[in-house]
């Protein structure tokens, strides 16, 4: 995208995200942004922080520019890079510059999965400067009122050397995000999936089954993606055992094993 090409309009979310709240990270949020303070949502992967993020950026009515964010991830892919294009060569911001430019929420997804250098960029945006200087043209970007940014990581999951320092931790509002509670949960399947509640409840069930083993082989339990992935199934049709078996099972672990205790569990229920 060339300086000063507005196409922010196309990351406006019109629809409001289906979301329900597991405390007050609204109010945080909406405070933070109001105080021009980054934030950082921390949680298990599937729980609800990507669809948080879509809520508030509809509620603020501002675009949501969102970066899944993974091991080959550079400075230059969010700011920009010089291309060649007709014959000439062009300046294109990347989505980090756009969104600075542009007023846009910004949201770094995973943001430990990125390369270091990326931290280097973040940081002058993250405290009081608010710019984002682009080294290969001389620019610097001031960051208007309208402008946040906000990233994302899995504390449970990361290694030690892939987890946050606290030269940028500080610079952020931190949210934690979990699992809802076994009411919400079903609540929330039942309204993403069309499923009937019987079935939500024995799904919600089934995921605190699996959760349980977190530790004893595998990494992380069935979130609530994974549980609406699995509902969706069953509404078209699918058994709910093999539902079960290829949404969450098949999704969580190659393990021989693990699969089949997993599959037992969900045997046991429906």
């Amino acid at each position: 995208m060339k300086p000063g090409v507005n196409r922010s309009e196309a990351f406006l979310i019109a629809k409001e995200p289906y979301y329900e709240p597991l405390g007050d990270e609204v109010l945080l949020f909406e405070s933070a942004y109001r105080n021009r303070i980054p934030v950082l949502l921390k949680g298990p992967t599937g729980c609800g922080k990507t669809r948080f993020m879509e809520h508030m950026a509809w509620r603020l009515k501002r675009p949501l520019i969102t970066v899944s964010c993974h091991d080959d991830l550079t400075a230059s892919d969010l700011v920009g890079r010089y291309l060649i294009t007709a014959g000439e060569t062009v300046w294109v911001d990347g989505p980090l510059a756009q969104a600075v430019r542009n007023g846009s929420i910004c949201y770094l997804d995973e943001v430990v999965e990125a390369r270091k250098d990326t931290t280097v960029v973040i940081h002058p945006l993250a405290d009081d400067r608010r710019i984002l200087a682009i080294e290969k043209t001389g620019e610097v970007i001031h960051a208007p009122a309208e402008f946040a940014l906000a990233m994302s990581y899995n504390p449970g999951y990361q290694s030690v050397l892939k987890d946050l320092k606290q030269s940028t931790r500080q610079r952020f509002v931190a949210l934690e995000f979990g699992y809802p509670n076994s009411a919400l949960e079903q609540r929330i399947v039942e309204r993403e999936s069309g499923v009937d509640p019987e079935t939500a409840g024995k799904l919600v069930k089934f995921a605190a089954m699996t959760r349980n083993l977190k530790g004893s082989g595998l990494e992380e339990g069935a979130s609530t993606r994974l549980l609406v992935h699995a509902a969706k199934l069953m509404v078209s049709g699918v058994s709910p055992v093999a539902a079960c078996r290829g949404a969450v099972a098949q999704a969580l672990s190659d393990d021989s094993e693990m699969l089949a205790a997993i599959n037992e569990l969900s045997a046991s229920l429906f």
